[in-house]
């Protein structure tokens, strides 16, 4: 009886030290793949980011839209930082990033693609995926005509290179680009107003029950800020410059064929499906998904494109 007891015992003191073992290796590949929240100065700017996974992995570089922030991947973050190493900046004068005053800095997409350019020559980054979305897809796209040695895989949500995907949304836009008014630019204040806001999440969403509200308060942290409304008409109005780019950036995909996944909210007013489709004319490695969501695919749709991403950078051998 004495040895059964001893080796009960024994047995349970091993069960004890390997559940110790366990839940210690848990513990430390959870510490890894948390998100961290950091700052960098990149060109004389404080820039705020979020980073997850372990450094060694593939990287993917989040570029996040308007009005938004790096906070609209912060499920997409927690989803693959097991298996990629995840970078996702504001902005300046977006988030969490500084703002500069419009007196000493130039809020135009050449200017926000100089500072995500600098933010990866501080993190060291050479090789790099680029997750588009919005005013995303222009400061990327303009980095991986720059580089496009660097680049091993576009994933774009949501972000326009063809004249396709520029319809009725852009009307008072485009009329703004042409007349440079204040009057022309009033009109579009309503669309980083709070009603504006809200609209740009939950329309074309299949249920708005599932959008959380903190996405459109958060955003306005930084949009109510001294200032801000100029520098996000400011945007809108340095958007022309991206158009006349987008021949240069489809020579960039003929040329160099990056492997494209598309997830695409197709129900999204700003960048509807027909911005898209064209992507495949030029693409030849190219995995599309329309997604029965809005512009924010993420929020309602952000599993399934985890999934998506997931696997089209294992069967491309992103490494």
């Amino acid at each position: 009886m004495k040895t059964l007891n001893k080796t009960i015992t024994t047995m349970h003191m091993l069960t004890l030290g390997l559940l110790a073992m366990l839940s210690f290796a848990s513990s430390d590949v959870n510490a890894q793949n948390a998100t961290l929240h950091k700052t960098v100065e990149v060109n004389g700017v404080d820039i705020f980011y979020r980073e997850a996974g372990p450094k060694d992995a593939p990287t993917i570089l989040l570029l996040h839209g308007y009005p938004t922030s790096s906070h609209m991947f912060r499920n997409l973050i927690r989803d693959l930082s097991g298996s990629y190493h995840l970078l996702a900046p504001d902005y300046p004068g977006y988030g969490r990033s500084e703002q500069p005053p419009m007196s000493e800095f130039d809020y135009s997409f050449d200017n926000m693609a100089n500072i995500v350019e600098g933010f990866l020559d501080e993190l060291r980054v050479e090789k790099f995926s680029i997750y588009l979305m919005d005013y995303g897809a222009p400061i990327g796209y303009r980095i991986a005509a720059k580089y496009p040695e660097r680049v091993q895989s576009l994933i774009v949500q949501n972000g326009n290179a063809y004249d396709e995907g520029l319809r009725d949304f852009w009307i008072p836009l485009k009329k703004y680009w042409n007349e440079y008014t204040v009057e022309n630019g009033k009109p579009l204040e309503g669309f980083h107003a709070l009603a504006g806001l809200k609209w740009q999440y939950t329309h074309g969403v299949q249920d708005t029950l599932k959008i959380s509200p903190d996405n459109w308060q958060i955003d306005l942290q930084h949009l109510t800020r001294p200032e801000n409304d100029k520098i996000q008409l400011a945007m809108f109005y340095s958007y022309r410059t991206n158009v006349p780019l987008y021949p240069e950036w489809q020579a960039y995909f003929r040329k160099y064929q990056p492997p494209t996944l598309i997830v695409w909210g197709k129900n999204d007013y700003i960048f509807p499906a027909e911005g898209a489709h064209p992507y495949k004319r030029d693409l030849k490695n190219v995995e599309f998904h329309l997604l029965n969501t809005g512009h924010f695919a993420l929020e309602e749709e952000g599993e399934a494109i985890a999934n998506y991403i997931d696997k089209f950078l294992a069967r491309n051998s992103i490494k």
